[in-house]
């Protein structure tokens, strides 16, 4: 076991690897096995190399440790020193990061500092990794770039400089540390029993030493991945030609590099097993397809030459689909499919969403599968909680939030959750949504409770929300890192042990305990920030990094035929049917992660990796993935906003496919078919059962049962009852309200009601003529009014500014009406009884001045007022209330006759609006109108949905319970008499 060897794509590498091993060892005495020392990439190929070795029957298992992991290698007493740990290591340059904002404060917000050390942390690794010192930095030349940079290359030499003078070890330098030990090491004492680095590409320099080193051994050997033996070799050499970076983008180019500095050929690497590819014709299609750019001439040469075409496209199946979502339920079909034939598939994508929605198509069949990547934190349980509660830390609870929070599933659930839930519903329909309650307060929720209308009474749940509620409202602004993560903590295990001192589970699983684990690490690492103080929002930040950067897996419940992967993992997992799902330009590669330090020229200027790795890392992956027996190419043609670019590996495969002639293009046809009948099957998934048939509803116009009729109506339900009687019908006959909406905001209806608690505090204060200081005490009026109905700082803020426009053209206007009358009745209720049809009108008049011939009626709008149309035929309130002063219905007026109504628009600008012709025969018309409008629906009408809506836009509270849009304003409306039941 010494040299170099390589597995072809097409071969399950974790197998081919044990079975190579097995077979060398198979003449040694067991414990031979016991002596290999195994250097893997990736923890799921060392499981998988132990899980093939099982397999093969009882035996000794070898040392098997990761190539990033050497310090269990080394002598006795030979490991480094204690290293500082990644978070402290973060939260130190933060606090560095920090400094630099507040001295350059157009850089970037001092709130960012955290993200921004998580991109300087990984910058700093990979100078450590690639050798650069600080020094290294004074090659790049950033004359001819902006300002920008050069203050990026002198504050990271003062970081490396800082770092140094630290004299802690970083987890980088620990490694680096220990490579050089181990190799210093090796180099005095050759180890005599085998050394094997297997499935690396040696993409980062740490890993080319020590491949190395490993081939210096006596018994040293490397397995290289995915070797690609069909590329030409005048093709391969040209990867590495020249003194350029060379074709980092290539799959093999990191196989070719190494392979060139060895000074061996492709012919000189043996095979380490000889387990056949499984689809040797897909994979010199693949390979030709995959050329580098300036080489892709020889698609014309060597493309229609190609043998077995026909049988390298017969298992790939080319799927198109017209959104993420059709592409999610493709796939998924065709995972049970395969699960039904018995057959092991596996979702390779880096598109977690896509990965996501896949995992819930298969639900509808029960299937869970076998995710490798799990889930972030911050989409678990517990990591939800914990951000819910950051995101309410340092601000007035919200009613929403609150009513969220209270139904977390982990909330209260130290004590009776039942119990708590019921508490918690009649919380949220009794207070949190009665208006106006945006910010409810322990103080609010007493009250709440010893309302004897609420039948509640005190108790541990009640005392147990007052007091989180009290702890947030006493939650101070700002603190330290290790005060914010403490108080924190005390608050979710509060939350959680509800009446009970116990958090109940939730840190019981994997995902609570990794949730406790990070928030113990931050409280013991925080001081490594230093005691500036944060406010409750940057806090919230940096949990939110810290638990979006780890992930958790569920596996008790998952199917191991179905699994979902990684790119990385065609490296070392295999399967018979493999799905390349999100095969788009910005997943497949993703798009580099946008680096604020180092641009691409200042990068090759000092030696460090360039973007053209990754792509090239990400390519080998997909070349890996796609030489499976049986494999689907999938994407979407459109994304959520935009069409979409196909992956150029995909592209590159079309376009070979499609310029060799008529076999490839039957072929690419025939892929493409194989697609959409896919598509279409997923699609009949969501399609209404034949035998089942549904219909539409019908518009309704739903008639009361005899003795049922509407006997009471305001002056402004009657223009709801013209243009949607089914609306009064739901409301005034059945008893239906819209339950106020949880999610309180300052809308139009919030504003408008300020202005008319201005206008009724201004009136009842100044009732006779203007004084001289009316501005002020308008203004002031609508300063009162909105900081008791509006509690939104920006909001009123921004409204005490529109009003103040509006106040000179106001009082100008108000000052005309004091001159001709006095204002008597403000926010006057009046009722007024009718006998045939029997039915009482109600109003509630916003004002009513008293002159000397008679009454003026006014009414307040904050938007714009009815038109002259509107007023004609459907806002009939101030005609409706002119007749009611007429028929003595508000009897603190000692005159009934009207001289005057008016709408006062008192919004974004003044304005008045009054009707057209109004006078006595106005009033009486509008009576008889109304009388006749009643006896209608006395005599039988149907009260028809939106009979004659506003706009097209219009929304009624009852849309949903007429079941509009499964009809339109076009289709006429069904009668529908009733009964009483």
């Amino acid at each position: 076991m010494r040299g170099l060897y390589g597995e072809p794509l097409g071969v399950d590498f974790s197998h081919s690897l044990a079975a190579g091993l097995r077979a060398r060892l198979r003449d040694h005495p067991p414990e031979a096995m016991a002596r290999v020392t195994l250097l893997v990439n990736t923890t799921r190929l060392a499981r998988r190399v132990e899980a093939a070795l099982m397999a093969g029957g009882p035996t000794l298992l070898p040392r098997i440790r990761l190539v990033s992991d050497l310090a269990s290698l080394l002598p006795p007493g030979a490991a480094p020193g204690a290293t500082v740990g990644p978070l402290a290591l973060r939260l130190r340059l933060t606090r560095l990061v920090a400094t630099l904002l507040r001295a350059a404060p157009d850089l970037s917000p001092v709130a960012a500092a955290f993200d921004l050390a998580g991109s300087l942390a990984d910058l700093l690794a990979e100078m450590e990794e690639e050798g650069l010192s600080s020094d290294g930095l004074d090659c790049i030349d950033v004359g001819d770039l902006s300002r920008h940079w050069e203050q990026s290359r002198q504050f990271l030499r003062i970081a490396t400089d800082w770092l140094d003078g630290a004299g802690d070890l970083t987890p980088a330098g620990e490694n680096a540390l220990a490579l050089q030990t181990l190799l210093t090491h090796w180099g005095q004492t050759p180890p005599a029993d085998p050394v094997i680095v297997a499935g690396s590409t040696a993409s980062r320099a740490p890993t080319r030493r020590l491949i190395e080193a490993v081939l210096d051994l006596p018994q040293g050997a490397v397995v290289l991945p995915g070797l690609d033996t069909d590329m030409p070799e005048p093709a391969w050499q040209d990867l590495v030609a020249g003194d350029g970076p060379g074709r980092q983008d290539h799959p093999q180019f990191r196989l070719a590099a190494l392979l060139a500095t060895r000074g061996v050929t492709r012919a000189e690497v043996p095979r380490w097993e000889d387990t056949p590819p499984v689809a040797p014709d897909r994979n010199r299609l693949v390979s030709l397809a995959l050329r580098p750019a300036p080489a892709t001439d020889a698609w014309r040469e060597e493309g229609p030459a190609l043998d077995g075409l026909e049988e390298a496209c017969a298992s790939i199946t080319l799927l198109e689909a017209p959104s993420p979502g059709a592409e999610a339920a493709a796939i998924a079909c065709g995972l049970r499919d395969a699960l039904h034939r018995g057959v092991r598939s596996a979702l390779i994508t880096p598109d977690r969403t896509l990965a996501r929605q896949v995992g819930a198509q298969l639900g509808r069949w029960g299937i869970v599968p076998d995710d490798s990547a799990g889930r972030p934190l911050n989409q678990s349980a517990p990591g939800r909680l914990m951000l819910h509660v950051a995101q309410m830390r340092g601000r007035r609870p919200e009613a929403e939030a609150l009513s969220i929070l209270l139904e977390h599933p982990l909330t209260h659930s130290g004590g009776d959750r039942a119990d708590h839930l019921a508490h918690a519903r009649a919380l949220e329909v009794g207070l949190l949504r009665r208006e106006p309650l945006p910010f409810p307060t322990a103080e609010a929720v007493m009250a709440w409770v010893d309302d004897p209308s609420t039948a509640l009474t005190p108790d541990d749940w009640s005392e147990w929300l007052c007091g989180l509620l009290d702890r947030l409202a006493a939650d101070p602004p700002t603190a330290t890192l290790a005060e914010h993560a403490t108080r924190h903590l005390n608050l979710v295990e509060y939350l959680a042990g509800g009446r009970t001192a116990v958090p109940g589970p939730l840190w019981d699983g994997d995902a609570g305990r990794a949730v406790h684990r990070i928030v113990r690490d931050l409280i013991a690492n925080a001081p490594e920030r230093g005691d500036a103080a944060l406010d409750a929002r940057e806090f919230a930040r940096i949990l939110q990094g810290l638990l979006s950067s780890e992930e958790v897996r569920d596996t008790h419940a998952s199917n191991p035929d179905v699994m979902i992967w990684g790119a990385i993992e065609a490296r070392a997992r295999h399967a018979d049917l493999v799905i390349l799902g999100g095969l788009n330009d910005d997943v497949w590669p993703g798009q580099p992660a946008p680096d604020p330090w180092l641009n691409r020229a200042m990068r090759a200027a000092c030696g460090l990796r360039l973007p053209e790795r990754r792509v090239g890392l990400s390519a080998h992956d997909f070349q890996q993935a796609v030489s499976a027996p049986e494999i689907w190419l999938s994407r979407s043609l459109r994304g959520t906003e935009a069409e979409t670019v196909p992956s150029r590996w995909l592209n590159r495969i079309e376009g070979l496919l499609g310029g060799i002639g008529p076999r490839g293009q039957a072929a690419l046809r025939d892929m493409r078919d194989r697609g959409r009948a896919w598509l279409a099957t997923a699609a009949r998934l969501d399609m209404p059962d034949d035998r089942h048939p549904t219909r539409a509803a019908v518009r309704p116009g739903p008639v009361p049962p005899a003795g049922v009729a509407l006997d009471r109506i305001s002056v402004t339900g009657v223009e709801t009852l013209i243009r949607d009687p089914y609306a009064i019908y739901a409301r005034d006959i059945l008893g239906l309200r819209a339950m106020p909406p949880l999610r309180q905001g300052p809308d139009g209806r919030v504003r408008g009601s300020a202005v008319h608690d201005a206008m009724e505090r201004f009136t009842r204060a100044t009732p006779g003529p203007l004084p001289n200081d009316a501005a002020e005490r308008l203004r002031a009026a609508f300063e009162r009014a909105l900081e008791d109905g509006a509690p939104w700082p920006g909001a009123r803020r921004l409204w005490l500014g529109r009003f103040g426009r509006v106040i000179p053209d106001f009082l100008v206007a108000e000052a005309a009406r004091r001159a001709r009358g006095t204002p008597l009745l403000i926010e006057g209720t009046g009722r007024l009884a009718f006998a045939r049809p029997p039915f009482t009108l109600t109003a509630r008049a916003d004002r009513m001045d008293l002159r000397d011939d008679g009454v003026a009626i006014y009414d307040y709008k904050s938007g714009p007022p009815p038109s002259e149309a509107q007023q004609k035929h459907y806002a009939k309130q101030l005609l409706l209330e002119a007749m009611m002063v007429v028929e003595g219905a508000f009897p603190d007026l000692p005159f009934r006759e009207v001289r005057e109504v008016a709408y006062l628009q008192v919004g974004n600008r003044y304005a008045e609006m009054a009707p057209k012709d109004f006078g006595p025969d106005l009033i009486n018309a509008t009576r008889t109108g109304l009388i006749e409008l009643m006896a209608h629906y006395a005599d039988g009408a149907p009260f028809v949905a939106r009979l004659a809506p506003d706009l097209l836009a219009y929304a009624s509270d009852y849309d949903q319970l007429s079941r509009f849009g499964e009809w339109d304003d076009t289709i006429p409306a069904i009668r529908i008499p009733l009964a009483r039941s």
